[in-house]
C-alpha cells in the first residue's frame, strides 16, 4: 500500500508579508489602473504640465482605489513622485479624485538626518572655537580702549548735552551782535 497525499487537506496560504495590510497586495482595479489620463488632469491642476514626468506606476490602495504616480520634474525635487489617489464606487465607472500631492521616493535627494549637537562637536571644533575667542578678546580690548578715549574727550553738560573739548572755542555766528563787540554800537553814531 502506497501512501498518497491527502486530497482533502488544504495546503496552509502563503504567509502574509510583515508590515504590509492584505488588502493592498492586489492587483489595481482596471478601470482605475486605466485613468491615466485622468490622473495626469488633476495633477495639471496644482502643478504646471512642464513639471509632471512619465507615468511610473498604479498601485493598489485597496478595494477600488488606485495612486497613480507621475515622475517630478520640480526644480529641487529630483526623485520625488506626483501621485494621485482615485477611487470608485462598485459598479460604477465614474471615477473621482481622492487626493493629490508631492511625495519622495528612495531615491530622493533629502535632507540628512538629524544629528543632536553633542555629537556634531567634535573635540578640534573646540580648539578653533577657542582661538576665535582669544581673536575676539583682543578685538574688544581695542574697542574698549577707543570707547574710553573717546568718553575722555566729551564731557556732559549739567542738562545732558555733550560738549566736546572743541566747544570751548565759541563760533561767531552763533553770538549775538550785542555781546560779541559791545562797542560797535556807539561807534556808529
Amino acid at each position: 500500500m502506497t501512501s498518497q497525499p491527502d486530497q482533502g487537506v488544504p495546503k496552509p496560504a502563503s504567509k502574509p508579508r510583515a508590515g504590509v495590510p492584505v488588502w493592498r497586495t492586489g492587483k489595481p482595479d482596471a478601470v482605475l489602473a486605466a485613468a491615466v489620463d485622468l490622473a495626469r488632469e488633476a495633477i495639471e491642476g496644482i502643478a504646471p504640465a512642464e513639471q509632471i514626468g512619465q507615468h511610473l506606476a498604479a498601485k493598489s490602495e485597496g478595494d477600488r482605489v488606485v495612486t497613480h504616480l507621475f515622475e517630478s520634474r520640480l526644480a529641487g525635487y529630483q526623485g520625488w513622485q506626483w501621485y494621485a489617489v482615485m477611487t470608485r464606487n462598485s459598479r460604477s465607472k465614474v471615477i473621482t479624485v481622492n487626493e493629490l500631492g508631492l511625495l519622495p521616493s528612495a531615491d530622493s535627494i533629502l535632507a540628512p538626518e538629524w544629528v543632536p549637537w553633542a555629537e556634531r562637536v567634535r573635540p578640534e571644533d573646540a580648539q578653533e572655537n577657542e582661538a576665535d575667542g582669544d581673536a575676539h578678546a583682543a578685538d574688544a580690548d581695542v574697542a574698549d580702549a577707543a570707547l574710553a578715549a573717546f568718553e575722555d574727550d566729551v564731557a556732559v553738560s549739567d542738562d545732558g548735552a555733550a560738549a566736546s573739548d572743541d566747544d570751548d572755542v565759541s563760533d561767531d555766528a552763533d553770538a549775538p551782535e550785542d555781546e560779541e563787540h559791545p562797542d560797535s554800537s556807539r561807534e556808529a553814531d
